[in-house]
């Protein structure tokens, strides 16, 4: 049995819950492959482009196939730059990902698809999620965020192609603000249309953000308050206006990482009254005052200096967040918890 797991947007857990679904069938006895015919989580790695999915399925399921087999076509700017000149035929492409797959599932009980960082992504070279399933025969599973009733839009536009392909939904990262309500309300719709919900995950913010180390670690930035590393930072925050305003924007938020100018010394101050930032990084190479690295101390608000420009350092910064750095065997076996206790394991399985 094949089942796509896809989702709607980009940086909605698709990955961990791929890799977590296929542990638990493993563990359940099957014996399973795992499939991203497409990569799109794109990292260059000793002059060749791969995907670290693929890669990071490879390690956590003891799986022998190549990652070439694992990862058929590289959807990087380039291919999709030589796609849209004529240069890539779809109708090879789609021969290259059944051959892929065919290597991949030979004597395996049930192979799992991840699907491109959004359902319609590939539809340059008639590759899209809808494509795929099609393509493979394959079940699938929507993973879904939600904020607002209106995201039930959403969620019918893109479940409806599916078609009787549409195994179910799965909301993820859902906030305590919103769980009663998608429960209480829109679960009901959704299944009165003819769609399961299999699961409302709630948000755990071990996996909605990074902490101030990782981030640190990959801006590649100087740490001159260390204490309070290890909180995690979901959002950013710019400081760019006078101090009092500053404290204002600083006091409505929560987990944030505030950036802004290493000479900015009133939006240091304010950014250290706030109670919901994390974390203080200066960018332009500017060291802060001896006075605000004390307070910053007193107060266990890490500081990191970076010598990139503020624009350059909040681009890079939501990229770490948005890609999801901290994907791993432990986020993984999270994502195997939250699974267990927050939806229908054997539903999904039994597709």
């Amino acid at each position: 049995m094949n089942t796509l797991i896809t989702s709607l947007e980009e940086s909605t857990g698709k990955t961990a819950i791929t890799l977590a679904l296929a542990r638990l069938a493993r563990e359940d006895g099957a014996d399973v492959g795992y499939m991203k015919p497409k990569g799109t989580r794109l990292e260059s790695s000793v002059g060749k482009t791969l995907d670290e999915d693929p890669m990071l399925a490879r390690e956590l399921l003891d799986l022998e196939a190549t990652v070439a087999d694992m990862e058929p076509v590289v959807y990087s700017p380039t291919f999709i730059e030589q796609a849209i000149r004529g240069r890539e035929n779809p109708g090879e492409l789609r021969e290259r990902v059944e051959e892929a797959y065919e290597t991949i599932a030979d004597g395996k009980d049930r192979i799992f698809l991840e699907g491109g960082g959004r359902l319609d992504m590939g539809g340059i070279v008639e590759l899209t999620d809808y494509d795929v399933a099609d393509l493979l025969d394959a079940q699938v599973l929507l993973v879904a965020p939600y904020g607002t009733p209106g995201d039930v839009d959403d969620v019918l536009a893109g479940a409806e192609p599916f078609g009787d392909r549409l195994e179910g939904v799965i909301f993820n990262d859902v906030s305590d603000g919103a769980f009663d309500e998608l429960e209480t309300d829109v679960v009901p719709f959704l299944e009165g249309k003819g769609i399961p919900v299999h699961g409302v995950l709630p948000r755990e913010q071990s996996l909605a953000g990074v902490t101030v180390g990782e981030l640190a670690g990959e801006l590649g930035a100087e740490v001159l308050v260390e204490d309070g590393e290890d909180a995690y930072v979901e959002r950013f925050t710019v400081g760019a206006m006078g101090g009092d305003s500053a404290l204002r924007q600083f006091r409505r938020t929560r987990d944030a990482a505030v950036i802004t100018g290493g000479d900015r010394a009133e939006i240091h101050a304010a950014a250290l009254e706030a109670p919901g930032v994390r974390c203080l990084i200066l960018t332009g190479g500017h060291r802060p005052s001896g006075a605000i690295v004390g307070q910053a101390a007193e107060k266990g608000t890490p500081i990191l200096t970076v010598q990139t420009d503020t624009l350059t350092t909040v681009e890079r910064a939501e990229e770490v967040v948005r890609s999801g750095r901290t994907r791993d065997e432990r986020t993984v076996a999270e994502m195997e918890r939250l699974l267990s206790d927050h939806a229908d394991v054997d539903a999904i399985f039994r597709g």
